[in-house]
């Protein structure tokens, strides 16, 4: 009896795989991915169509990339990234990568913090790279996907191409439902274009080498127009009626504090800018639904820079948050330490 039962939770996991497998013959718009790749990039047809045989379509990546995190409210998301357990792994990430984040923060000009907090935020400093096989995620999402097909299409090209250059087995690697990678949790097209080798071994490893991981998170930063000492988000208080034209005009700081002002918003006077670039500083404002209420806030060119890593205001100061906390705590440990 106990022999059946295993013959046929075999049987049901081999039907199963074989059910999600991808059928190229039933997919032409595949076959003309394929075709592209053929003409465009010069890989052979025969190894792209057994490479794809092995692909599965995954429903339950179309579930989870419609249900993301920055779908809850800010009170709902912060605790999940700022929180007294990562707070303290970033603290220990930190303490031992020292030397290479003060090194990234010398050559890109990246807050120490920040780089820990990003990385904090991705995957709780390497903990977790995500499950899915990435060929699985970009094939299901570039063909079964059609709200993102493009850019998903986009990214299983560079993803291909990212793993001829690196010598990758397309199949082997995993990371997050969207085809996110590595550490930091790259996409395709931001590892070819922006990933490191920060210790110079002839390789751009955003699994396994931290040296690079740290490297390329502050490469992107950098790339995205983070400015070495300047702020990156503020407190707002609002009067009147006016700045309401302003919660959806998007991220980018486009308005100076002056502007701001004509527009009722004004930075928490505990929160200043620095004096030498208050003058030049601008924001975009952004509003948040916290405990106790909507919260206002000023984002900066610093702010926006982390927004290029995830379009999304509450991604940004997650990472902003939790990076005051992990800073706070480690000038504490360093003060009672003395």
């Amino acid at each position: 009896m106990q022999k059946i039962t295993l013959l046929c939770l075999l049987l049901c996991s081999l039907y199963m795989s074989s059910a999600n497998a991808v059928d190229i013959d039933d997919r032409p718009e595949l076959r003309g991915f394929i075709d592209e790749m053929v003409k465009q990039h010069g890989f052979d047809r025969a190894e792209l169509t057994r490479l794809f045989t092995q692909t599965e379509v995954k429903p339950a990546i179309i579930e989870a990339i419609r249900s993301p995190a920055e779908k809850k409210s800010w009170r709902d998301y912060r605790p999940i990234f700022v929180n007294p357990a990562r707070i303290r792994a970033g603290v220990e990430f930190w303490n031992t990568h020292a030397q290479v984040i003060a090194r990234a923060e010398s050559v890109y000009g990246v807050a120490p913090e920040i780089i820990v907090a990003i990385i904090g935020v991705e995957t709780r400093y390497g903990k977790n790279t995500g499950g899915y096989r990435v060929l699985d995620a970009l094939t299901t999402l570039a063909f079964d996907y059609p709200e993102r097909s493009t850019f998903f299409r986009s990214e299983l090209e560079h993803y291909l191409l990212l793993a001829r250059e690196e010598h990758l087995d397309p199949t082997v690697p995993k990371g997050s439902y969207a085809g996110a990678m590595g550490v930091p949790q790259f996409i395709s097209s931001s590892y070819r274009r922006y990933a490191v080798d920060f210790d110079n071994d002839g390789r751009r490893d955003l699994w396994s080498d931290i040296d690079d991981v740290i490297g390329s998170v502050a490469n992107y930063l950098s790339v995205f127009g983070w400015q070495p000492g300047a702020p990156v988000a503020g407190r707002a208080r609002v009067s009147g009626e006016k700045f309401n034209l302003l919660i959806d005009e998007g991220l980018k700081p486009e308005l100076s504090l002056d502007q701001l002002q004509h527009y009722g918003i004004s930075l928490d006077e505990a929160e200043p800018p620095p004096a030498s670039r208050a003058g030049a500083a601008r924001g975009a404002l952004i509003a948040l639904e916290g405990d106790d209420g909507t919260e206002y806030w000023v984002g900066m060119q610093n702010f926006y820079a982390i927004t290029r890593y995830n379009n999304s205001a509450m991604y940004a100061m997650a990472v902003y948050q939790l990076s005051q906390e992990i800073r706070a705590q480690k000038q504490s440990q360093v003060s009672s330490d003395k």
